[in-house]
């Protein structure tokens, strides 16, 4: 019994907070201690057990002061690795260990489709990998009301779009770059180039004219240097325990300044095609996050459920590597349709091909390949240019709509006495438009998910059928973080709260018997554990049920007791949430709700009329309530 006891205070010398004033004074005791307990002298082994709690001690609270002055200055990465230490958080190593043959095969998995890509033919017809037997497509044989086909004619020659003998359009100035080269985090790894982000911040001033002229000249000129668009990837776990080569998410490592002419490319290129995106792309809008699509999706189909004979079908699609199948060429068109000048397509065409990467591992450097298909994950431009990538789909009309964001995207189907016939036909020329643009749905993990609450179900709903594989109706999906299932009432959701909340409410207990308090422990709550509990509580905050409301707000009060200070309940958050979130529906203009919501607007007074609601699940979701919340602040 007392040898357990000094086993477990000898680990004690293993932690980051034991001193090297420790093992110097006491370097000895922990032998002395096992001895001791073997000779029965008690007394020593008492006096050096005291002695030891009490250096273990000082060593927390000398540990635990280092951090909260790294918190007050502003160290934060610093804090957080501490917080991890002393919480006992497991980090995940997204560098595993593996030889250099291992990372070759990594690196040529990922560059995969560029391979497939090569070894087709550039008929629009193929696909870059084998799918199911189907017939040749051309634009002419789908839907043209919701698809503009990649390869049709270009729009007439305009003012926007006529190839310029002077050079690109945009043009940098020396305050553009030096405010850019500004706001570069002083912490993020550096690229291929091996250029520091810290050194291009600190030397902005010196760094702007020079680099005004070498962007300029890259735009002018249609080029992009060779090292620029040079990738380093780093392979990152898609789960806790990868088991093959597509466990891992490609993350590319690219140079500084590449990054920082992306962004001033990126400002001009969203003013360019603003018009012509879609606007049921809930991604990368300002103002507009993943909360907006969930509260869109939700509103929709519990407004059509509202009529008697209702149904709603919704068919989560999944892509394989959906930014890593992206063809320059086809893109290229895209743009130029899309009123983007010949020069900046050039130059982004150049940017996308020909762009030599290499795997880096821990201890191992791959070879390098070139790679001419697909946007690097991690770059500024990537998600943009996927969004203008998809945007020649879109459907939305009072019986289906099709929304995205980014590579999520789905199908909803607001079906009326059985008739899904414009339901399956989007369906069909969703997948066939993918083919055509060489993006590769993952038939066996796309889902679609039925709400219907008819009593009397006949016929019985047929499945479709994508790539000659009937797609699995299942009762429950997470999308975009959040777990919706059939019956629309957050009880999936709430149990997937409640655990990843109680797991990070053991972290907080662990700070809190290390002496941490006050600020640092308020910070380490909001950004963990609130996190996790209150995530998209603006979409599920007036629906669930009463009792999953008292079990979050049990964890809640626990927290509060181990910070020792009062915490808002989910009531009190989700009522402030989706007040805020109105407010900002009502001030955003692009926003696809926004149109709903200011028709609701009375013109009698700056009142919002009360959506009609026939039932108590429609009464409860976000609009109606978030209505009723702003004519209360209204009126007091």
């Amino acid at each position: 019994m007392v040898e357990r006891k000094v086993d477990s205070e000898s680990r004690a010398f293993q932690r980051q907070w034991v001193t090297e004033y420790m093992f110097t004074d006491i370097a000895g005791k922990p032998v002395c201690l096992i001895s001791g307990a073997k000779s029965r002298d008690k007394e020593d082994l008492k006096r050096v057990q005291r002695e030891l709690r009490g250096l273990i001690r000082n060593g927390k609270d000398s540990y635990r002061q280092k951090m909260e002055n790294q918190l007050q200055q502003n160290n934060v990465g610093e804090v957080w690795r501490g917080l991890r230490t002393i919480s006992d958080h497991k980090h995940q190593n997204s560098l595993p260990g593996k030889d250099v043959r291992w990372a070759n095969e990594l690196n040529h998995f990922f560059n995969r489709f560029d391979s497939a890509m090569r070894q087709s033919p550039t008929s629009a017809a193929d696909s870059p990998t084998p799918t199911a037997a189907v017939p040749p497509l051309t634009p002419q044989t789908l839907h043209t009301s919701s698809i503009h086909p990649a390869h049709s004619s270009p729009p007439p020659t305009t003012a926007s779009n006529t190839h310029s003998t002077q050079g690109s359009s945009l043009s940098l100035s020396t305050t553009q770059v030096r405010r850019e080269l500004r706001r570069i985090k002083a912490k993020k790894a550096a690229g291929p180039d091996g250029i520091s982000s810290r050194v291009v911040r600190s030397c902005a001033d010196q760094l702007c004219g020079v680099m005004e002229h070498l962007f300029n000249l890259s735009l002018r000129l249609g080029r992009v240097p060779q090292l620029w668009k040079t990738s380093c990837v780093v392979p990152v776990p898609k789960t806790s325990r990868p088991k093959d080569l597509n466990s891992y998410r490609p993350v590319a490592l690219t140079s500084h300044l590449m990054k920082t002419l992306e962004r001033l490319v990126l400002a001009q290129l969203r003013r360019l095609v603003s018009s012509s995106l879609d606007p049921l792309q809930f991604a990368y809008q300002p103002g507009i996050g993943a909360d907006d699509a969930i509260i869109h999706l939700l509103h929709r189909s519990l407004a059509h459920l509202e009529t008697a004979g209702s149904t709603v079908r919704i068919m989560f699609f999944d892509f394989s590597s959906a930014f890593n199948t992206i063809l320059p060429s086809v893109l290229k068109d895209k743009l130029e349709n899309s009123g983007v000048d010949h020069h900046l397509t050039t130059w982004i065409l150049d940017y996308l091909t020909d762009r030599p990467q290499y795997v880096r591992t821990q201890g191992c450097v791959s070879d390098r390949v070139v790679c001419s298909t697909g946007a690097p994950q991690g770059t500024v431009l990537a998600p943009f240019l996927f969004t203008i990538y998809t945007a020649d789909f879109s459907h939305n009309s009072t019986q289906c709509f099709l929304q995205k964001f980014s590579d999520d995207s789905a199908i909803v189907g607001l079906i009326t006495d059985g008739d899904d016939k414009e339901y399956r036909g989007l369906t069909q020329d969703f997948v066939d438009w993918c083919q055509l643009n060489y993006l590769q749905i993952n038939a066996s993990k796309t889902k679609e998910l039925v709400v219907d609450f008819r009593r009397h179900k006949h016929p019985p709903l047929q499945p479709l059928n994508i790539q000659g594989m009937d797609i699995e109706a299942v009762d429950s999906y997470r999308y975009l973080g959040v777990h919706l299932n059939n019956k629309l009432d957050w009880t999936h959701n709430s149990d997937a709260l409640y655990r990843k909340g109680q797991s990070r409410l053991y972290l907080l207990r662990r700070l809190r018997s290390f002496g941490v308090e006050g600020p640092l422990l308020k910070t380490f709550y909001d950004s963990v554990v609130a996190s996790a509990i209150f995530y998209g509580v603006v979409c599920w905050g007036g629906s669930i049920s009463a009792g999953d409301r008292k079990r979050l707000n049990r964890l809640i009060r626990r927290a509060s007791s181990v910070l020792g200070c009062p915490l808002d309940p989910v009531e009190v958050v989700s009522d402030r949430r989706m007040a805020a979130k109105l407010s900002s529906l009502m001030d955003n203009i692009s926003h696809p709700m926004h149109e709903t919501v200011t028709a609701l607007s009375s013109s009698f007074s700056g009142r919002l009329r009360h959506p009609r609601c026939g039932t108590e699940r429609f009464r409860r979701s976000f609009l109606p309530t978030a209505v009723r919340l702003y004519n209360k602040d209204f009126c007091s």
